[in-house]
């Protein structure tokens, strides 16, 4: 081979792996072929939960990012009409409005977030969140 076809070909290569490394990672909830789970409305409004004060009475073990955390709350279902403290773990099971250009699936939803908890999102790779979920109610433009 020439130079030419041998820089060329090492062009290629380079290329078609940094075009690889840019792609999104899959998000680790959505089996293959399974489409996400989304709510056509928002649940009745219901009112919502007294905040627990500190630990929960009862806490639940979860494994997340390998390792077994204790957490006061699992969420599933409905992703709404509700009130967090403590260690929250948000998990595969949920269920959220569709979105269509930024996930601003918790605008309208009456999702109160006490201050100082700790929030574990499983389709963000199990990734602690400790400033509420302002990023998905429209507050923070950039999710």
């Amino acid at each position: 081979m020439r130079p030419t076809h041998l820089l060329r070909l090492f062009v290629l290569i380079l290329a078609n792996i940094l075009i690889s490394a840019c792609q999104s990672e899959k998000n680790p909830c959505q089996s293959a072929g399974e489409p996400p789970s989304y709510l056509t409305a928002l649940p009745t409004p219901m009112p919502p939960t007294t905040p627990t004060p500190g630990p929960s009475p009862t806490p639940i073990l979860v494994k997340i990012g390998g390792k077994m955390v204790v957490v006061d709350k699992v969420v599933e279902g409905p992703l709404c009409n509700d009130t967090w403290s403590g260690t929250v773990y948000v998990s595969c099971k949920v269920q959220v409005m569709a979105w269509e250009r930024s996930p601003t699936f918790l605008k309208g939803c009456n999702l109160t977030i006490a201050p100082g908890t700790v929030v574990y999102v499983a389709a963000h790779h199990d990734a602690a969140y400790y400033n509420g979920c302002s990023c998905h109610t429209g507050e923070i433009n950039n999710p």
